[in-house]
């Protein structure tokens, strides 16, 4: 875990690729792409069976560990409307049952767009970007918050690659915060991630198992 702080508000980064507002006692998620292997199955696409069940375990396993009474979910809940199907739906429908207490608020993406608003009995209250939490301007498209503030987004799906000895390369996920606008890893376990273009003066985190480290940006001249 590594702890920040934007516009006065206190940021908890954690190795599950989500965020954490104590302030606010909130779980800060991005790009969960629930049902995205079902819907690529119905496109006649073969993925494995899983991808859904593993991300919420570990949704659940955060909000063990940080004591979270809300989840903020940053966009794209749902990948698609095949993920509104009763089979794509079920393991969110018992996992929403075990976590009964928990307010759940979606700040609506552009696959929430075109899936639809959770099912009413997840209890998902859905709202238009952007939100207000504190300081912070949640969103899911980045861009700078419309007046003072922080931005914290989802959608691009960060990555940095590292490189080691024997010319060894590794990509892993990453926090991108930059002058303004922080954008979060996506958080399901069946997304992409593309590379960030830093500038100078941004932090990036890369996200290794059980672990965030800061990455040092390049040096200079």
């Amino acid at each position: 875990m590594v702890e920040i702080t934007l516009a006065g508000t206190r940021l908890r980064l954690l190795p599950e690729r989500c965020a954490y507002v104590p302030a606010a006692r909130a779980l800060l998620v991005a790009d969960a792409h629930l049902g995205k292997a079902h819907s690529f199955r119905r496109l006649g696409v073969p993925v494995p069976e899983g991808p859904t069940e593993e991300t919420l375990a570990r949704l659940s396993a955060t909000v063990t560990a940080t004591g979270a009474e809300q989840v903020i979910f940053l966009g794209d809940l749902l990948h698609s409307r095949h993920a509104q199907a009763a089979a794509a739906i079920a393991p969110v429908t018992r996992w929403r049952a075990q976590h009964a207490q928990l307010h759940l608020v979606l700040v609506r993406g552009n696959h929430d767009r075109h899936a639809g608003d959770p099912p009413p009995a997840w209890g998902v209250q859905a709202v238009d970007e952007p939100m207000t939490l504190h300081t912070l301007q949640l969103q899911h498209h980045p861009a700078p918050p419309a007046a003072g503030g922080y931005a914290i987004a989802g959608h691009l799906h960060p990555a940095v690659r590292l490189g080691g000895r024997g010319r060894d390369l590794l990509r892993l996920p990453c926090f991108h915060f930059a002058d303004g606008l922080g954008v979060l890893p996506a958080f399901g376990d069946f997304t992409g991630g593309h590379l960030v273009q830093r500038a100078p003066g941004d932090r990036v985190f890369a996200v290794a198992p059980g672990q965030v480290v800061e990455v040092p940006g390049p040096r200079l001249p």
